[in-house]
C-alpha cells in the first residue's frame, strides 16, 4: 500500500487515506444555509474516495462572513442542512470536517465573480467589519472597527456556539481558520495587529486571542475528536509560525494545516507545484506536530512522495478536486492500490 492510501488515526477517528478535500468557498448560500449545491459538492468528493472532507469557511456569525453568500453556523436552524451532508459523507466511509471562520476586516465583500469588492456598511448587502485594529485590508476596503473587550468576548462566544452546533450537525473534525488574512490571522500578524493592549505587540500577545478561542472551544468539543488549525506560514515569519505550532501542539491541537498569504492585498507570492510544502515540512520536523500540505499538488505521485519523504502527514487538494471529484479512485489505480469503489460504480473500476 502506498503512503497516500495508508490510514491515519487522529484521536478516536481513523481516516481511510491521507487525501483531504481542502476548504473551498462556494459563495452559494442564503442567510448561511447549506443547499443542495453543498450536498452534491461535498458528497461527490466523498463518493470519489477522499478520507476527510472539510467544508468551506463556515461563518460563526453573520458579520464573520466573507460575502453575503457564505455558509454559516451561527444559528440552530443551520444544523439540519449540515447534518444531512455529514450523514451522507459518513455513509461513504469518509469523515466530515468543518472549518470555523470569521473574516474580520475581509468581510462584507462581493462574491469573486461579482467583482469581489468591499461592500459599504451603508449598502443594503453590507455590514460593519471588525478587526484587531482599524486598518483596512486595502485602499478599496471599508475601515473596520477595532474590537473592544465586549467585541472580543462576542467572537469567543460565537466560536463556542458554532462548535456546539458542529457537534450537533455530526462533524468529527473542526478546523479553526487562522490563515489567509481572516480575523484570527489578523491578530497573529503585526501587519494587521497594531494594538497596544495584551493582544498586540509581542509574539505572546498576538497569539493570545487564538489560544483563548482554542481553550474555549475545547470545553465543548469532544476530547476524543481532533482539532486542526489552518495558518498562513509566511505573512509574518516562518520562525514565528514554528513557535506558534509548538504552542498549539502543547495546547492539544492535532494538525497544522499549512498554507500561506492572504493578509496583504498586493503581496506577490511565487507560485509553483507544491510551493507551500516546505513550510509544512519545517513545522513538522521542528515541532513534531502533524501537518497537512496544500498548494498546487496535482498528481498521485507528487502527493505520495510528499508523504514518503516525511514532509507532511496529510494532503489537501483544492483545485484538483474541483477538476476531478474522483481523484482518490484514479490515484489509487495509478499507484497500484486496491481500494473499494462505490458499489454503484464498481463496473467502471479499472481492472
Amino acid at each position: 500500500m502506498s503512503a497516500l492510501f495508508s490510514p491515519l488515526t487522529l484521536r478516536s477517528i481513523q481516516l481511510k487515506n491521507r487525501l483531504v478535500v481542502s476548504p473551498m468557498c462556494e459563495y452559494s448560500s442564503e442567510d448561511g444555509f447549506s443547499t443542495d449545491w453543498h450536498l452534491v459538492h461535498l458528497g461527490s468528493r466523498a463518493v470519489g474516495g477522499a478520507g476527510l472532507i472539510i467544508t468551506e469557511a463556515t461563518a460563526v456569525s453573520p458579520e464573520g462572513r466573507i460575502s453575503p453568500n457564505d455558509l454559516g453556523i451561527w444559528k440552530d436552524e443551520h444544523i439540519d442542512g449540515l447534518k444531512r451532508i455529514t450523514q451522507f459523507i459518513k455513509q461513504q466511509g469518509a469523515v466530515a470536517g468543518i472549518q470555523l471562520a470569521h473574516a474580520g476586516r475581509k468581510a462584507s465583500t462581493q462574491r469573486p465573480w461579482e467583482g469581489g469588492k468591499g461592500i459599504s456598511p451603508t449598502d443594503e448587502q453590507g455590514w460593519q467589519t471588525v478587526a484587531p485594529s482599524a486598518i483596512p485590508f486595502s485602499d478599496e476596503s471599508p475601515e473596520p472597527l477595532a474590537l473592544t473587550d465586549e467585541g472580543l468576548e462576542k467572537v469567543r462566544a460565537d466560536f463556542v456556539s458554532a462548535t456546539e452546533r458542529s457537534v450537533s450537525a455530526g462533524f468529527q473534525v473542526i478546523e479553526l481558520h487562522a490563515a489567509h488574512g481572516y480575523l484570527l490571522h489578523q491578530f497573529l500578524s503585526p501587519l494587521s495587529n497594531q494594538r497596544t493592549d495584551q493582544y498586540g505587540g509581542s509574539f505572546e500577545n498576538r497569539i493570545r486571542f487564538l489560544l483563548e478561542i482554542i481553550e474555549r472551544v475545547q470545553t465543548v468539543w469532544p476530547s476524543d475528536l481532533p482539532i486542526f488549525v489552518r495558518i498562513s506560514a509566511t505573512d509574518w515569519t516562518p520562525e514565528e509560525s514554528i513557535k506558534l505550532s509548538a504552542v498549539l501542539k502543547e495546547k492539544g491541537v492535532d494538525v497544522i494545516d499549512t498554507s500561506t498569504g492572504g493578509n496583504v492585498a498586493h503581496a506577490q507570492i511565487p507560485v509553483g507545484p507544491g510551493y507551500q510544502v516546505s513550510f509544512a515540512e519545517r513545522i513538522k520536523q521542528e515541532t513534531g506536530i502533524k501537518t497537512a500540505a496544500v498548494g498546487l499538488i496535482t498528481t498521485a505521485e507528487q502527493a505520495d512522495k510528499i508523504l514518503t519523504d516525511g514532509q507532511a502527514d496529510l494532503i489537501l487538494l483544492a483545485r484538483e478536486f474541483l477538476r476531478d471529484p474522483y481523484f482518490p479512485l484514479h490515484a489509487a489505480h495509478t499507484l497500484g492500490d486496491a481500494v473499494t469503489w462505490p458499489i454503484q460504480y464498481e463496473r467502471a473500476k479499472p481492472r
